[in-house]
This record gives C-alpha cells, structure tokens and sequence, in this order.
C-alpha cells in the first residue's frame, strides 16, 4: 500500500514546541514594545516624571495582563504537548492556527491600552482569547479522537483537561460582561483572574503549610 504525504508529515511534537516556544518569546516580547518611556524634553521635575508614568498605567496593566495571557496558554499547550505520544498532519496544523492567536496578542493588547474605554477593543481582546482557547480545546479534541494521546493519559485527565479550558473561557465571557457597567471592572477581573490562574498552584501549596503553622500553634499553646 502506498504512503500518502499525510502520512508522514507534521509527525513531530518537538518541532510543534519548538516552534511554538520561539513564537511566544517573540510574542511576549513584543508586549513591551508598546511600552514607551517619557522623553526627557517633556520632564522638567520629578512631579512632572510621576504624572508622565501614571499616564502609562493603562499600557502596564495591559502589558501584565497580555504577558501573563500568554504565560498561561504556553503552559497549557506544553501540559498538552507531553501528553501526546505523537502528531500527524491535522494536529499540526491545529497548533499552528493556535500559533496565529498568539502572534495577534500583541496587536489586540496594544489596541484594549490604547483604547481602554472601549468595548470594541475590550472585545477584540476577548476575541483573541476566546481563538486561543479553541486552539487548546481543538487540539486536545482531535488528539483524543485521533489515537494520540499515550497510553498512559486517562479519561480523568482528559475530563480535566477539557473542564478547565471551558471553565476559564467561561470566567473570560464573564469578565467582558462586566464591560456594560465599566471597560475598567472587566480589565480589572480578567488581572485578578489572570494572577488567580498562575498563582493557584502556589496558593495550593502553601495553604498545608499554613494548617500546619496553626496546627503546630495551637498544639503548643495547650
């Protein structure tokens, strides 16, 4: 029987990561591009300096929020990657239509710090975000349906997986809804948000540790 191109092409998950980690150090580092200091012409005090950084908030808030946006979806598709035994064509493909929401990243975060009071721009970088989390929920999707995933993966971690790709997209459509109110209270919980997702794991650790303080406290106070 003769072997198709689809065969044999896009077969390595390396070379999806590895395309994948240069195109989020790129993307991450465009983030700071926005990010302009005040020329020395216009300063002519430290009040002045202080004024001229409080005008850039809007900019540092976003690139915080955009920054750790991509930290959150790297860490989600590498956790996806070392799970897949190996790839095949569509797969491929799949990661790099995943790649292209991360390369707009840059562009929808500039756009929602220019124009924070905007729901059009709040929009856009919901819209962004909503792409990305297509790309994970896709490409977990057809790995399962396709053989992919090792041996080892379980119907579990696979529930997981899929739960909290759908749980945050929730929360996110949630966040853009507050927007009716005030653009500023949907910026405002998608960082709470955003710091709850890449601190949960820290905030889980340390919270045995701190029963255990207290526990120790009381044992030593009877």
């Amino acid at each position: 029987m003769p072997t198709s191109y689809n065969q044999i092409a896009g077969k390595s998950i390396e070379r999806i990561a590895a395309l994948s980690d240069g195109l989020f150090a790129i993307a991450m580092t465009l983030l700071i591009l926005e990010l302009r200091p005040p020329t020395a012409d216009a300063i002519r005090s430290e009040v002045e300096l202080w004024h001229a950084l409080v005008a850039l908030s809007a900019q540092l808030i976003m690139y915080l929020i955009g920054f750790l946006t991509l930290g959150i979806f790297w860490i989600g598709q590498q956790s996806q990657l070392s799970q897949f035994a190996h790839a095949d064509r569509n797969l491929t493909w799949i990661h790099i239509g995943f790649l292209a929401a991360v390369a707009l990243m840059p562009f929808s975060t500039a756009l929602l710090a220019h124009f924070i009071t905007y729901r059009v721009a709040l929009f856009v970088y919901w819209l962004n975000m909503l792409l990305l989390g297509i790309g994970l929920y896709g490409s977990w999707a057809y790995a399962s349906c396709a053989g992919l995933l090792k041996s080892d993966v379980s119907a579990e971690i696979s529930r997981i997986t899929k739960t909290r790709i759908l749980m945050f997209q929730a929360l996110y459509i949630a966040c853009v809804l507050l927007s009716v109110i005030n653009t500023y209270w949907s910026i405002a919980s998608l960082l709470l948000l955003q710091l709850y997702s890449a601190l949960s794991s820290v905030i889980y650790h340390l919270l045995p540790i701190r029963r255990q303080y207290v526990g120790d406290r009381e044992h030593s106070a009877k």
